[in-house]
């Protein structure tokens, strides 16, 4: 199943950032360039620098100027994973274009891609909410309380695999169609945020 490829793909990704555990640390991407495993391997990477960039800027002792450097890249990480999502769903797209949707078919709530976001970001926690289970300085009552959520995140992983698999039969078979609203951030735009093209 795809999800079991995205799941398998999103530890690996996640496990190997963890190896030196720094936000600069390059990526090191195994698959073949533009195959739909090398994007969703990138796609997991950018979430994972991502999630440890809001950890640092969260520090309350941070200097503000690093602080501002620090929201420069989580703007930039942003931009990149929408980049990313697009692309992944560029692929389906492509994918089922020949697909004859049925007369009585419907449109999803929100993309594969975006669907698929979520199960990266969920990685991301399911593998953190570990980490606090097993560690070494936290308190029986503290390990206990992360194993409830632990257990709350993977069967929401599970749920979620299951609805990414029916929405990609769904698709598949013309039962829905795709619809991709590309995400127009207006405050990239220098000429759409009023704060930039106003500087001019």
């Amino acid at each position: 199943m795809f999800t079991e490829i995205c799941n398998h793909i999103f530890k690996e990704s996640i496990e190997k950032y963890h190896e030196t555990d720094s936000v600069d640390a390059p990526v090191q991407n195994p698959y073949e360039i533009k195959t739909i495993e090398y994007y969703l391997y990138l796609k997991n990477w950018i979430d994972t620098v991502q999630w440890h960039y809001e950890d640092i800027i969260r520090d309350p002792n941070i200097n503000p100027a690093e602080a501002l450097v620090m929201k420069r890249k989580i703007d930039k990480s942003n931009q990149e994973r929408t980049d990313l999502v697009e692309l992944i769903d560029s692929y389906f797209l492509d994918k089922y274009k020949n697909v004859k949707t049925g007369a009585e078919a419907t449109i999803n709530t929100e993309s594969p891609a975006w669907a698929i976001d979520r199960l990266s970001i969920l990685a991301l926690k399911i593998y953190h909410m570990q980490q606090e289970v097993i560690r070494s300085d936290a308190s029986v009552e503290h390990k206990a309380s992360c194993q409830k959520k632990l257990d709350i995140l993977l069967e929401q992983q599970k749920d979620l695999s299951s609805a990414i698999e029916q929405l990609i039969n769904d698709i598949e078979s013309g039962k829905k169609y795709m619809k991709v609203y590309r995400q127009m951030k207006m405050y990239n735009d220098p000429s759409l945020n009023p704060v930039l093209y106003e500087k001019k």
